[in-house]
């Protein structure tokens, strides 16, 4: 079983960029795009949720206010949680780009996984943000540095789909 740089196991079942390509052509373009769709989204909950709290805030003598600062975090753990822990593996921008999340390791991607990855990003992101960006050029799967550190891989969701079918039809079940 190969491991990582960490000497963590990873899945026997892990595409190889060499021989299905298709898995990560522009990937780094389509994880840039989710972004962006996925800022937009969350931009928007954010707006909706502190206008909510600005009115509420005039019934409850200024009480509601004091949740303003915590909504933005609260936010973006929320929609990342609820979306890369759910089935589709894959937040509405990425699902908009073709893209999944899929663990690199003999675990599952669940809610708190997928908390992880988030807090991981956005702390990697406000320290590291040309590293992050750059490190994804040079690693062979693609990977960003909040990939590496939790465990992930980011892939084009449609050939996927196909992968796992043939290594079905081999005999193996993908975990």
């Amino acid at each position: 079983m190969a491991t990582d740089f960490l000497g963590r196991m990873l899945r026997d079942d892990l595409p190889n960029p060499n021989s299905s390509p298709e898995l990560f052509d522009g990937i780094l373009t389509r994880r840039a795009v989710a972004f962006v769709i996925d800022c937009v989204i969350m931009g928007a909950a954010i707006l909706l949720v502190t206008l909510v709290a600005g009115i509420l805030g005039f019934f409850t003598f200024g009480l509601t206010w004091l949740s303003i600062p915590v909504i933005v975090p609260v936010t973006f753990v929320a929609y990342y949680a609820v979306t890369l822990g759910s089935p589709a593996r894959a937040t509405l921008g990425m699902r908009a780009t073709d893209i999944v999340l899929t663990p690199t390791r003999e675990t599952t991607l669940d809610g708190w996984m997928a908390m992880i990855h988030v807090v991981v990003f956005w702390i990697s992101c406000s320290l590291l943000t040309p590293f992050i960006i750059l490190i994804g050029l040079f690693t062979p799967r693609r990977q960003l540095l909040h990939d590496v550190i939790v465990g992930t891989l980011m892939v084009r969701r449609s050939p996927m789909v196909r992968h796992w079918q043939a290594y079905a039809r081999s005999g193996n079940v993908p975990g």
